[in-house]
């Protein structure tokens, strides 16, 4: 009766970690499905806010074609950038995602272009997928957690984060300096789904008040490769540069318990300076150290004592 036993719970424990690793392969699917080349549309437009007389914005509609590449591709990690192709001669090298699991180590925003490490633990992130993303410049934008779940045949990923403006209104709006983002991420036939109900809050000594709130969508819908060729040219060549940029700013990130960004310095903003230098290194045939070394006296400028 013993060895039955032992056999039992062997068996079930062997069970256990086979739908663990089955699980964790179906997350893997999902994320990689985030990387193709799509038509995005973006829409925002806010819902409602507490305060009776406020004055809501108009509805921001954009679109663009838009290259999700895999740049990494480890067991527990996968980093996607993205990029823009604004026509035959034009790429943008835009956001970036990193994805890892049961990651205990999150850079948490505060205002003001300010972040915090954040303190997680194994409980609180078992069997759950951590999405970081960056700015065109690879400076952190935003970080959460959540479970991907496999329910019915939908893939769908969900996490609620502190982050700083979005870009759209970073320079026209004063009344509130946090946008609380809850981010739904659902994968559809033709590609993918960014749904988000933002709070827009103004934080303060005194607390965090609600100024309004807003819906946002974000389509990817699969499209036709050839609009990305001179995208994937420009990768080639780039992507060795960028790759140096993100461990400089790994080693800022991972300097001290807080940091702070400014925008510009010198009358540039981050990401011009950054652009130009890898111009630059391309054209002078940097090494890697070279790299980090000029990419790190250029990130210290802009960074907050």
């Amino acid at each position: 009766m013993k060895i039955l036993n032992l056999i039992l719970v062997l068996s079930g424990l062997f069970t256990i970690s086979t739908n663990a690793q089955d699980k964790l392969e179906q997350d893997r699917k999902a994320i990689k499905s985030l990387a193709d080349f799509y038509k995005v549309n973006f829409n925002y437009a806010e819902i409602t806010s507490p305060n009776p007389d406020y004055q809501f914005s108009k509805p921001y509609r954009s679109h663009g074609n838009e290259w999700a590449e895999i740049v990494v591709d480890e067991p527990r990690r996968i980093v996607i950038q993205h990029m823009l192709a604004i026509d035959d001669s034009t790429v943008i090298k835009h956001w970036r995602q990193d994805w890892t699991y049961e990651d205990t180590n999150i850079i948490l925003y505060t205002q003001d272009n300010a972040w915090k490490k954040g303190n997680l633990t194994a409980a609180d992130v078992k069997g759950k997928w951590t999405q970081k993303v960056y700015q065109v410049d690879d400076s952190p934008r935003y970080q959460g957690y959540g479970t991907w779940s496999h329910v019915g045949g939908h893939d769908a990923w969900s996490s609620e984060t502190d982050s700083p403006l979005p870009r759209r209104e970073s320079t026209v709006r004063k009344d509130y300096n946090v946008l609380n983002r809850g981010s739904r991420i659902t994968i559809t036939p033709n590609g993918w789904m960014l749904e988000q109900d933002n709070k827009k809050i103004l934080r303060t000594p005194a607390g965090d008040k609600l100024i309004a709130v807003e819906k946002g969508y974000e389509e990817f819908t699969k499209t036709d490769s050839t609009k990305f060729t001179y995208a994937q040219k420009w990768w080639t060549i780039q992507n060795t540069y960028w790759a140096d940029v993100r461990d400089v700013w790994a080693e800022v990130m991972n300097a001290g318990d807080t940091f702070k960004i400014k925008t510009t310095a010198k009358g540039k903003l981050l990401y011009e300076t950054l652009f130009a230098l890898g111009d630059q290194s391309i054209k002078e045939k940097w090494s890697a150290s070279e790299n980090k070394e000029k990419v790190k006296a250029a990130i210290q400028p802009y960074l907050i004592k």
